[in-house]
């Protein structure tokens, strides 16, 4: 079924939770928060409504990019986010859930990641997310520069495998590896197929973004983030909107009745979402947020 244009829908609506993507989706095509975000924030806050940015970014990073901001606008309280595509759910300034994946794939990962780039078949380097820090290996500018648009607390080892040793001497106590990121500059989504098939039986192998894939527990993705702030807001999923651009975006449109695919998203986030919402340059989701709360 294909969506319908967002101009279909009647208004006003019930809305009490927006839960938006950032890339591609709450960010515009300079990776900025749109200006009309925060008088925007405002109104929602005004009216009862809770916005949440939902990221396969860093927790550290979302709450860099809006926690000051954020509290002037809404005279000191927090946003609550999904992070990690999922791995971190933070209600009002707490961490509510976290989720990880285990020692077995994170070593095969290093090591697939490692064997593969040595040999010079992919140009990529592999990010373990922690929930303390992020840690890569990879130094040239161009890797950590794309990387630190989505890490705002990276640390540079010698040698990943150090660090999972660490966790595991300290059963989990120095850090929780909550998913694996592999940065692809040819191309995310054939490098996934080609070489990470084996783990697809056993954990979400997620493409977020064109140069983006995540390794992540089975049972973790946007989805059940949003399912979280659900039944801690009291929300149901007839209340709740969604947006998204990208695959990583795709379970959580069913977590809500109101689930737009941005006018620039994947073909298959428009075969799946209820509406197409105006692109990200076009600011969409202000766009439809204004109209949905009339």
């Amino acid at each position: 079924m294909s969506a319908a244009d967002w101009t279909s829908i009647e208004i006003p609506q019930d809305i009490r939770l927006v839960v938006a993507d950032m890339d591609g989706t709450l960010l515009d095509e300079h990776s900025e928060i749109p200006q009309g975000f925060w008088p925007m924030l405002a109104r929602l806050r005004s009216r009862g409504v809770e916005f949440v940015p939902a990221s396969g970014r860093q927790y550290a990073t979302l709450r860099a990019m809006f926690a000051d901001k954020a509290a002037q606008v809404l005279d000191g309280g927090e946003l609550s986010y999904i992070a990690e595509n999922g791995n971190v759910v933070a209600i009002d300034g707490n961490i509510a859930e976290v989720h990880g994946v285990d020692t077995d794939v994170t070593r095969w990962t290093i090591d697939t990641v490692n064997a593969s780039a040595a040999v010079g078949e992919y140009d990529m380097g592999l990010v373990l997310c922690g929930l303390r820090t992020a840690y890569v290996q990879r130094t040239d500018k161009p890797f950590l520069d794309e990387v630190g648009k989505y890490y705002a607390a990276l640390e540079i080892v010698d040698d990943l495998h150090s660090v999972l040793e660490d966790v595991i001497a300290s059963n989990g106590e120095s850090d929780t590896m909550l998913k694996l990121a592999i940065l692809d500059f040819d191309g995310a989504e054939a490098m996934a197929a080609e070489k990470l098939t084996p783990l697809k039986n056993d954990y979400q192998v997620v493409v977020s973004g064109k140069l983006w894939v995540d390794i992540m527990n089975a049972a973790t993705d946007k989805k059940q983030g949003v399912e979280a702030l659900q039944r801690v807001l009291g929300v149901t999923a007839a209340q709740t909107a969604v947006f998204g651009d990208y695959l990583n975006d795709l379970q959580m449109l069913s977590a809500g009745q109101w689930s737009f695919a941005m006018g620039n998203a994947h073909p298959a986030l428009k075969q799946a979402a209820h509406f197409v919402a105006p692109s990200n340059a076009d600011h969409g989701v202000l766009q439809v947020v204004d109209k949905l709360i009339a």
